[in-house]
Parts: structure tokens; sequence; C-alpha cells
């Protein structure tokens, strides 16, 4: 597992598209999506601020993108996929 991203030290900020697609599909929450991204099995630096963490939540694999900012200290979650 890579410590790249603590999502406890900052604030998550899901897109609208992924909470009303992803989240209400996988029955998630804020919380949900900071443990999953916390037990992540791989995250991969895409961009200059843009990583895909990749997740085991709830008996299936999950892909999500996020946005990490360190200056106005949050995660902006863009979307997820599954499979």
């Amino acid at each position: 597992m890579i410590k790249v991203i603590d999502p406890y030290k900052y604030k998550l900020r899901p897109s609208k598209h992924f909470v009303l697609d992803k989240m209400r599909k996988w029955n998630w929450d804020i919380e949900d999506i900071r443990v999953a991204i916390a037990k992540a099995k791989k995250i991969e630096k895409v961009g200059k601020s843009k990583y895909e963490v990749y997740t085991t939540h709830g008996g299936n694999r999950k892909l999500i993108f996020v946005i990490y900012e360190s200056e106005p200290k949050e995660i902006f979650v863009i979307t997820g996929a599954e499979g």
C-alpha cells in the first residue's frame, strides 16, 4: 500500500457526477471514500496533481480518479469505475 494521499488530513470534495452516478450506485458516503483511499491497493500518479486510486471496497474492485491539491488542502474526486 502506497501512502501518497492521506484522506484524513484533507477535505474531500466529490464532483456532482461522482455523487449522482457512482456514490449512489455503490451506496457510498464521504467516509467510504476516505476508507477506500486510505486502504488503496495501488495509487498511480498520472499527471501533475491527478491520481488513479485502485481499491477493493465491498468485495468489488474500484478505480477512483482524484485530484490532490496540497495548497487548498483538498482532494477532489472526479469519477470512478468498477470492474
